[in-house]
């Protein structure tokens, strides 16, 4: 049997908490015969995404391969770890409510280029036409992964890490990876190192038996079971968070955007989500497929402005 492997990435200080979690993550993973590796994204140089849409141009052609024009950063070091691995562990402090500034940098780096439903007609057609492999995108993108999500915050009040979690699903969604377990560590300030809760370290542990475990299903059901501990109000995602829409009773789940029914029973608040929704997640491949169908119609369908070098012109300058 090949031996799977476990990527753990952390977005944190160097042997601090989120490091170390993770690290006793993988630990487990590794007791267990997987390979590991980790790495520690704040040591590696990343470019910001500018928005420039090449790597969905490339993709839409069905010739290009997602390329980005950044060429001289370490990106290609997590793109590697990546499509290596079979299950990554990801962790990120809680800074202002959210994960930190260089998790949001590798997201956007992350974003179409590593799209599986832009990617995979490209794929499947290269193999199709007996084409080189290199002419393609990496076959490797098509494997199914899992993934378990790691947040520590500071505070004493959970509520400060309000969109932590949620956020940390933007490293899932390109590549379609399965959250099968996750672990938010508030109160970290009480202690100068997670090591003195040994009740938090192990669950930690946990997550990573919860790794091996989906690695080694049986079935694709047992694969993506939920194995945290925490259900949240949505059934997808498991989070907790939802947005008011402003149609009756109806509300969203912001991570997941499906649409469910609010109701008051015996004092509770619950939401239903119909099945219907649930398929639709943009967690689930039939709702990437969604959003990436959308934006290729909207990029047929675009308007061009006309003259917009000459209308561009009363802003160039303006305030510097």
């Amino acid at each position: 049997m090949e031996q799977k492997k476990v990527l753990g990435i952390s977005f944190g200080r160097k042997m601090s908490n989120t490091e170390i979690l993770i690290k006793e993550a993988l630990l487990a993973c590794q007791n267990a015969g997987c390979e590991i590796q980790f790495i520690r994204a704040d040591d590696l140089n990343i470019h910001i995404c500018n928005g420039c849409t090449s790597c969905v141009a490339g993709l839409a052609s069905m010739r290009g391969k997602g390329d980005c024009i950044h060429k001289d950063d370490d990106f290609p070091i997590i793109h590697e770890a990546l499509l290596s691995a079979d299950a990554v562990i990801v962790g990120s402090p809680t800074y202002v409510l959210a994960p930190t500034g260089n998790f949001k940098t590798v997201c956007d780096r992350l974003g179409p280029s590593h799209d599986i439903t832009f990617l995979k007609p490209v794929i499947e057609a290269g193999i199709r036409e007996g084409r080189d492999p290199s002419t393609y995108p990496d076959v490797r993108f098509l494997k199914k992964r899992v993934a378990a999500l790691i947040t520590v915050g500071g505070a004493r009040t959970e509520n400060w890490l309000a969109f932590a979690m949620p956020s940390m699903y933007e490293f899932t969604f390109s590549m379609g990876m399965d959250v099968i377990d996750k672990l938010q560590y508030f109160a970290a300030m009480n202690y100068n190192s997670v090591i003195g809760r040994p009740d938090v370290v192990g669950r930690a542990a946990l997550m990573g038996e919860h790794i091996v475990e989906a690695l080694n299903a049986g079935t694709e059901e047992e694969r993506v079971r939920f194995r945290g501990d925490r259900e949240g109000v949505c059934p997808v995602c498991h989070e907790s968070l939802l947005t008011i829409t402003g149609k009756g009773s109806k509300v969203e789940c912001p991570v997941c955007g499906i649409e469910g029914e609010l109701s008051l029973v015996d004092g509770e608040i619950k939401v239903v989500f119909p099945d219907e929704q649930i398929a639709r997640s943009r967690l689930l491949e039939a709702g990437k497929w969604e959003h990436s169908n959308e934006i290729r119609q909207g990029a047929m369908e675009q308007k061009r402005v006309e003259n917009l070098a000459e209308l561009r012109k009363k802003y160039i300058g303006v305030g510097e």
